[in-house]
């Protein structure tokens, strides 16, 4: 488990930044694909752990959630727009014919939403920032006192700061706006659903216009 910023740790996976799951003081944030459970536990055993929060309702982030949940007796968190998605495992397909192809795959084991977050409600010390368009609910955290933003998949980091795939994204338009919010607030340290952390607060400003 890898210190990221004052109770911030990232659960570094394989590859590593492809796919990542952050503990938060307490808080688990997102759970990777399915395949994540064992590498997780190797992380959260003997730690104590309050919640899972995930920051969308997408396989790659909310795959082991159930096994999390069962192994640690927590509730899982997440936004209030896509808590259905999630506790029925039907994530709203992006539009266009791949997306609709993929929905159509496996998809993790569904588990019941304890809280369905909104704008303002507060997780482990961050507060939580409604930033829907890659999926109708999708939430970001935002710690103001020192800059710290985790932003799930509201942007990419894998070979350079970028906007997701649009054939993942449920409105790309909405999505675009998120970016722009969260670029506007300068981030010291950006953590993403996929990709290595960025400590350059102008960067996101710059990739946004």
């Amino acid at each position: 488990m890898r210190p990221l910023a004052p109770g911030v740790h990232q659960l570094l996976g394989r590859p590593p930044h492809m796919i990542n799951a952050y503990l938060v003081e307490d808080v688990l944030v997102d759970a990777g694909t399915p395949a994540a459970r064992k590498r997780l536990a190797r992380g959260l055993d003997g730690r104590r752990l309050s919640a899972h929060v995930v920051t969308h309702a997408h396989p790659d982030h909310y795959g082991s959630s159930h096994a999390v949940c069962e192994r640690y007796d927590v509730p899982l968190w997440a936004g209030q727009k896509d808590a259905d998605a999630i506790e029925t495992s039907t994530p709203v397909p992006a539009p266009g014919r791949i997306p609709k192809l993929m929905s159509r795959m496996k998809m993790p084991d569904a588990h019941p939403v304890a809280r369905g977050l909104r704008e303002g409600d507060e997780v482990a010390g961050f507060t939580v920032l409604e930033v829907p368009g890659h999926s109708p609910g999708h939430i970001a955290l935002w710690r103001d006192h020192d800059g710290v933003l985790i932003c799930g998949d509201v942007f990419f980091n894998l070979l350079w700061p970028s906007g997701p795939p649009d054939f993942l994204t449920w409105d790309r338009e909405q999505n675009r706006a998120s970016m722009r919010r969260l670029a506007e607030l300068r981030p010291k340290l950006v953590l993403f659903g996929h990709g290595r952390p960025l400590r350059d607060p102008d960067r996101l400003r710059r990739l946004v216009g």
